[in-house]
């Protein structure tokens, strides 16, 4: 007896779950190796200015020519994605950030270093997006929550691995380009965990069933000036903080050791409590929103913790010396002995900067439409590219402009008054969410909690 076709069509089984983590664990190397790269030219800024003679204006450009890059990346849209699926395009992706970080570490020439570093742009901006999208595709339900928390997670070890690079790869911080060529090890090894991930999904094809792929965000000009008021609020605190952490993470290393006088060594370790402070904070704070809402209050909390921080470390007395050990089985025990108030206001930063995924990013989800989120996020990142396409420049012509340096510390004093002012109009678009939200046309993010939103 023959089977009718729709006999006949078996429905495929979901992928293990033990096969969808390891997806997880692949496709986020090369995140890590993508967040390693980028943060990688930072330990190395004090060398650039002594043995290349760059000056603060164009270290500040080698970050904003990253940002210039994502800016033009995030114009063009998803289009690649879509067309050619997550595992070419992550390839691809990893592959344009390798070429990237030789090309920022085989030349001196500061023309060849700046555009490493905005190939890094055209290929780091889309990996992420990429990334997300096969993630979406592996994880569905609330398992995908946990899942893009697990990536950041294992992404920003990329970050701190690149600051701690200062004390587990000391001995190639003799010279500017060593830790370059780290950096593009580094990088291959994300190409590596692309390419596994290629392989599972090719394993995958024909085995499992996935979830369908997500449409990519993207801009459309439709309709593009018709979001609320809240939203753009949104938009602004997260370019406030992301204008004001990331440029300040680039010049943290270079100001610790000529503002504070620490060994390169203990300012990276210094300079890694942000992130690491970030990546414990994230899930904390996530949870306890969706618990009790407040969004906006959580947001003002975090504007207000910024705002002075950037002044003590330029002001205030340094404090005693600490010294304690943070045990991490991924690279041993790491030591820190800093002064007190250094240590506090770098943990405070890490985390003030953890409310935006945690608090800012699910907000969009639920003042923006569902058919015009991907809309909303693409231009919520463009616009925070915007800002950190400019602020490190600023930073770096600030500093020219007064003479930073070891002998003249004081110089420091009015790019840290930069970044005050930017947290000082976090402050202001902190208040303006609130009152947004407690009048006409409110979305609920003060009231709107895992119960309340259905569990999801």
């Amino acid at each position: 007896m023959n089977q009718t076709p729709a006999a006949a069509a078996v429905p495929l089984p979901p992928p293990p779950t033990f096969y969808r983590w390891v997806v997880l664990v692949f496709v986020s190397l090369a995140m890590f190796g993508n967040y390693y790269v980028y943060d990688a030219m930072g330990p190395v800024f004090d060398l650039l200015k002594s043995q290349l003679a760059f000056t603060d204006q164009q270290l500040g450009t080698l970050y904003s020519a990253y940002s210039i890059a994502a800016v033009l990346v995030l114009l063009l849209g998803g289009y690649l994605i879509d067309r050619w699926g997550t595992r070419k395009s992550i390839t691809l992706f990893a592959l344009i950030c390798l070429g990237a970080a030789f090309l920022t570490a085989v030349s001196s020439q500061y023309t060849v270093m700046v555009s490493g570093r905005f190939f890094l742009g055209l290929g780091a901006e889309p990996l992420i997006v990429a990334v997300t999208t096969a993630l979406a595709k592996w994880f569905r339900g609330k398992e995908l929550s946990f899942a893009f928390g697990l990536n950041l997670t294992i992404s920003r070890l990329g970050s701190a691995s690149a600051d701690w690079s200062t004390a587990w790869a000391r001995p190639l911080y003799a010279n500017w380009q060593d830790p370059l060529w780290l950096a593009t090890a580094v990088a291959g090894v994300s190409v590596a965990g692309a390419l596994l991930y290629w392989l599972m999904e090719n394993r995958a094809d024909g085995r499992y069933h996935l979830g369908e792929q997500q449409e990519t965000e993207k801009i459309e000009r439709k309709g593009l000036y018709s979001f609320s008021r809240s939203y753009w609020y949104i938009v602004a605190l997260c370019v406030v903080f992301y204008s004001t952490v990331f440029p300040f993470r680039a010049f943290a290393i270079k100001y610790f050791q000529e503002a504070h006088g620490l060994e390169r060594e203990m300012a990276g370790k210094l300079n890694s409590l942000l992130p690491f402070a970030a990546m414990i904070a994230t899930p904390l704070f996530g949870l306890l929103v969706d618990r009790v809402g407040k969004r906006s209050f959580f947001m003002a909390v975090g504007s207000i913790v910024l705002l002075p921080l950037f002044l003590i470390v330029t002001y205030a007395p340094p404090g005693r010396e600490v010294a304690f050990d943070l045990n991490l089985w991924f690279l041993g025990t790491l030591s820190i002995a800093a002064p007190l108030t250094l240590i506090l206001v770098m943990l405070a930063l890490g985390l003030a900067f953890s409310l935006i995924p945690a608090v800012m990013w699910p907000s969009v989800a639920y003042i923006v439409e569902q058919r015009r989120l991907g809309t909303g996020l693409a231009l919520m990142t463009l616009c925070q590219q915007v800002g950190m396409a400019f602020v490190p420049w600023f930073i770096g012509f600030l500093n020219d402009r007064f003479g930073a340096s070891p002998e003249n510390t004081a110089g420091y004093a009015a790019g840290m008054w930069a970044f005050t002012v930017l947290a000082s109009l976090g402050l202001l678009f902190s208040f303006l969410l609130w009152r947004a939200e407690r009048g006409p046309g409110a979305h609920g993010l003060e009231t709107i909690t895992t119960k309340g939103a259905g569990g999801k």
